[in-house]
C-alpha cells in the first residue's frame, strides 16, 4: 500500500476512531476529551482531504481496490476508493461542514446529558458519508448509503424521551427504506446483467446494457436501472413524494439539521446520480423523469415554506426546494451545475441552520418566529451571518448561491428535453417564492417590533396558543431542562432579553459565512466551464447544455454584473424580498387577511398537500389492515385454529373414540381379544386355502 493510499484510508478512519473513543469510552474519558477526540478526528480528515485535493489538481487520480471481502462467481465484493475531482470536492465539503458542526456542538449541546453519545454519532455519520463518496463500487456505495440512513435514525431520535422525535426518526427510516428498495433493485439489475459491481467495469458496458430489455417486460434495461437508482436518490434527497421525512427530522438537535440536511445525507442522492452520469446519459426517459420530479419538488415545497412558523422548518422546506433545483440540473444533464449548487448550498444552508440554532439559544429555546422580532440589536453576529446566508440562498448577485442557482436556471432554459418547459417555469417561479419565505423569516426574526415576552406566546409544537401566564410557568419550570432536549419551545419571560451565543457557536457561523459569499465567484469557471470534472462527469454531446452556456460566459464578474442589470431572476428575487418586507414589517394585517380570504388554500398548505394523511390512510392504514388480516386468518385461524388447536382437537377426538373401547371390565377385554383372534382366523383361512390351491396347480 502506497503512502497516498494510506492517506486515503486516513480520511474516513480518523472520524471513525473518534466516534469509537467517544461512544465506547465516553464516560471514562469525560465530556471534554469526547469532543476533543472527535473534533480532532474530523480535523485530520479535513486536512488530509486538502492534501488529496492538491494531489488531484496535479492530475493524480486513483481507482483501485484496497481489500477483497468475498468473491462469488464473477462478482467481487470489496473495499476500494475512486479519488477524482468529484470525490475530492465532496470530501472537502463533508469534512469542512462536519468540522464546523462539531465545534458548534460544543456550545449548543453543552448541558445535554447525552453529550458524548452525540459526538460519537456525528463522527460516525461523517465516516459513513465519506465511505459513500469515496467508493469505487456499488457494494461500498450501498454500505455508505445504508450507514448514513442508520446514523440519521439515531440522530433524529437523539432525544428518545420525546414521542415526536421517536415518530420522526421512525418515519425517516421507513420512508428511506422505500427509496432504498428501488436503489437495491437497480444495483441488482446491474449485478445481474453487467456481471460486475465495479463502477469502471459497469460504465464500460453501458452501451451493451442500453441494447437490452428487462426480461418479460420489454422495458429498456438502461431506463429501468436508472429509474430504480433514482428512486433511491428520491428517498435520500427528499424528492416528491418521498420528501415527507425531512421536515419532521427537525425534531433532532439543530447541529444535526445542519450536518445531515444541508451538506451530507440529503445530497447523497445528487452525488450518486452525478457519479452515474455515464449510465443516465443513455436514457432520455430516465432523465426526463428526474427533471419533472425535481421541478415539482423545487416549486411546491417552496410554497410550504411560506406558512411555516417554526424557524427550523422554514429552513427545512428551503432545503427541499433547493434539492429540487439540484435534481432539475441533473435531469437537464447539467451535472456539474448540480454538484456546484450542492457545494454552495452546503455552506449557506449549514450557515442558516446553525444561525437558527443560535437564535434558538438566544430565545431560550423558543423556535416560533412569531415570538421574535428585533433580535438584530441583541445578536449582531447571528444577524449579520444570517443575512449573508439569506442573500446567498435567494441568489443575490456575487453571492455563492447566485452563481450556482442562475446556472441551473439557464441550463434548464437551454435544455430541449421533454419536460424542460415545465421545469423552467418551476425554477423561475421558485426564485420569487424562495426570496419571499426566506426574508419573511429574516424580517420576522431580526427586525420589526420585539414580540418576545408579550401577552401571547405561540406553542407551535402543540398547535395551540397559550397565554402569557401559562407560558411564564412553563419558562420557569423548563427553561433549562435539557433532559428532553434543547429545542423545546420555552421562550423568554417578560423582562428577559435575547443574548448572543458563545464564541464556539458564532465562530462556525463566521467561517461558514465566508464561503457562502465568495466561493461561487472563485469556482464557477473551473467547475462549470473548465475541465475540473473532466473524466468524472460524462455528458453526451447532444445533451451538453453547459457547453452552450460556456459560449456566453465571460467570467464571474461579468456574470454578477449582468445579474444586477435587471435579469429576470434578479427582478423576481427582489420582488419577493420587497413583498415580504411590505407584508411583515409595514402591513402585517394583509397576510392575515389573505389567510382568511383563501382559507382553503391555507389549509391545503398547512396539511402539506395531505401527503402525510395519504400515507397514513393508504400505506400505514393498509399495512394495519393487512396485518389484521394476517393476524385473523394466518395467526388465529390457520396457526392457532388449525395447526395448534386443531391438532389438539384431533388428538382429543381420537382419544374420545378410544375411551369408548376402554370400559375397565376384564370380561369386555377378553371378549374383544377372542373376537380379534376369531377375525384373524376367519381372514387367514381363505388366504391359506388359496395358497395351497395355487401350489397344487403348479
Amino acid at each position: 500500500m502506497t503512502a497516498m493510499q494510506k492517506l486515503y484510508l486516513l480520511v474516513p478512519l480518523a472520524p471513525l476512531a473518534g466516534s469509537i473513543l467517544a461512544g465506547l469510552f465516553g464516560r471514562a474519558i469525560g465530556r471534554t476529551a469526547a469532543h476533543v477526540v472527535t473534533i480532532l478526528g474530523v480535523a485530520v480528515a479535513f486536512i488530509a482531504s486538502c492534501y488529496i485535493f492538491q494531489d488531484v489538481r496535479e492530475g493524480h487520480i486513483f481507482n483501485g481496490a484496497l481489500y477483497t471481502w468475498a468473491t462469488s462467481g464473477g462478482l467481487k465484493f470489496g473495499v476500494g476508493f475512486l479519488i477524482d475531482s468529484l470525490t475530492v470536492m465532496m470530501m472537502l465539503v463533508v469534512t469542512f461542514v462536519s468540522l464546523m458542526v462539531h465545534i458548534y456542538t460544543v456550545g449548543y449541546m453543552h448541558d445535554d446529558p447525552g453529550y458524548q453519545r452525540f459526538f460519537s454519532y456525528i463522527s460516525l455519520f461523517t465516516f459513513s458519508m465519506l465511505m459513500l463518496v469515496m467508493s469505487n463500487n456499488f457494494l461500498q456505495l450501498f454500505f455508505g448509503w445504508e450507514a448514513v440512513g442508520l446514523v440519521s435514525y439515531l440522530l433524529i431520535g437523539f432525544w428518545y424521551t420525546r414521542p415526536t422525535a421517536i415518530y420522526a426518526n421512525l418515519k425517516a427510516f421507513l420512508v428511506n427504506r422505500v427509496g432504498d428498495f428501488g436503489f437495491l433493485l437497480g444495483i441488482g439489475l446491474i449485478a445481474a446483467f453487467a456481471g460486475s459491481l465495479d463502477y469502471a467495469e459497469v460504465f464500460a458496458k453501458g452501451a451493451d446494457l442500453a441494447k437490452l430489455t428487462v426480461p418479460a417486460t420489454g422495458w429498456p434495461m438502461m431506463t429501468a436501472i436508472c429509474v430504480c437508482l433514482f428512486i433511491g436518490a428520491m428517498g435520500k434527497s427528499a424528492q416528491v413524494p418521498l420528501h415527507v421525512w425531512l421536515p419532521d427530522s427537525m425534531e433532532g438537535p439543530t447541529p444535526i439539521s445542519a450536518l445531515i440536511h444541508a451538506a451530507t445525507m440529503v445530497t447523497a442522492g445528487i452525488f450518486m446520480v452525478t457519479r452515474m452520469s455515464p449510465l443516465f446519459e443513455l436514457s432520455d426517459a430516465a432523465l426526463s423523469f428526474v427533471l419533472v420530479v425535481g421541478a415539482t419538488t423545487a416549486l411546491f415545497m417552496g410554497f410550504l415554506g411560506i406558512i411555516q412558523n417554526d424557524i427550523k422548518r422554514v429552513v427545512a422546506y428551503s432545503t427541499l426546494s433547493q434539492l429540487g433545483y439540484m435534481t432539475v440540473a441533473l435531469g437537464a444533464s447539467a451535472y456539474s451545475a448540480a454538484v456546484f449548487h450542492l457545494m454552495t448550498h452546503a455552506f449557506f444552508k449549514a450557515l442558516l441552520f446553525l444561525g437558527a440554532g443560535s437564535v434558538i439559544i438566544g430565545m431560550h429555546h423558543d423556535q416560533d418566529i412569531r415570538n421574535m422580532g428585533g433580535l438584530w440589536k441583541y445578536m449582531k453576529v447571528t444577524w449579520i451571518t444570517s443575512l449573508l446566508g439569506s442573500l446567498a440562498l435567494i441568489g443575490f448577485p456575487f453571492f455563492a448561491g447566485f452563481y450556482s442557482k442562475d446556472s441551473i436556471i439557464e441550463a434548464v432554459h437551454a435544455s430541449q428535453r421533454w419536460g424542460s418547459g415545465y421545469a423552467y417555469f418551476c425554477v423561475i417561479a421558485g426564485v420569487f417564492i424562495t426570496a419571499f419565505y426566506s426574508f419573511r423569516m429574516y424580517f420576522l426574526v431580526f427586525h420589526g417590533e420585539e414580540r418576545f415576552g408579550k401577552a401571547h406566546a405561540h406553542d407551535e409544537a402543540h398547535g395551540v396558543d397559550i397565554n402569557a401566564h401559562e407560558a411564564n410557568e412553563v419558562h420557569a419550570e423548563e427553561a433549562h431542562d435539557t433532559t428532553t432536549g434543547h429545542d423545546e419551545h420555552h421562550g423568554l419571560a417578560p423582562g428577559e432579553k435575547p443574548h448572543e451565543s458563545p464564541w464556539v457557536v458564532t465562530l462556525p457561523l463566521v467561517l461558514l459565512a465566508i464561503p457562502s459569499v465568495v466561493i461561487g465567484f472563485f469556482t464557477i469557471e473551473p467547475m462549470l466551464y473548465g475541465d475540473w470534472f473532466k473524466g468524472a462527469v460524462v455528458v453526451a454531446e447532444q445533451h451538453d447544455v453547459l457547453g452552450e452556456l460556456a459560449k456566453e460566459f465571460h467570467g464571474a464578474a461579468a456574470m454578477g454584473l449582468h445579474g444586477l442589470s435587471f435579469s429576470l431572476p434578479f427582478v423576481l428575487a427582489m420582488a419577493g424580498v420587497a413583498l415580504s418586507w411590505f407584508f411583515y414589517l409595514k402591513r402585517p394585517d394583509i397576510p392575515a387577511a389573505i389567510q382568511r380570504r383563501f382559507s382553503g388554500l391555507y389549509v391545503l398548505l398547512d396539511n402539506k398537500y395531505y401527503f402525510d394523511r395519504f400515507n397514513e390512510i393508504v400505506f400505514a392504514g393498509g399495512a394495519r389492515r393487512l396485518g389484521r388480516i394476517f393476524w385473523k386468518a394466518g395467526d388465529q385461524a390457520l396457526i392457532d385454529g388449525v395447526m395448534v388447536n386443531g391438532t389438539a382437537g384431533l388428538v382429543g377426538g381420537i382419544s374420545q373414540l378410544a375411551r369408548l373401547l376402554q370400559s375397565g371390565f376384564v370380561y369386555h377385554y377378553a371378549f374383544w381379544i377372542i373376537s380379534g383372534v376369531a377375525v384373524m382366523l376367519v381372514w387367514m383361512f381363505p388366504v391359506t386355502l388359496l395358497g395351497k390351491l395355487m401350489n397344487w396347480l403348479v
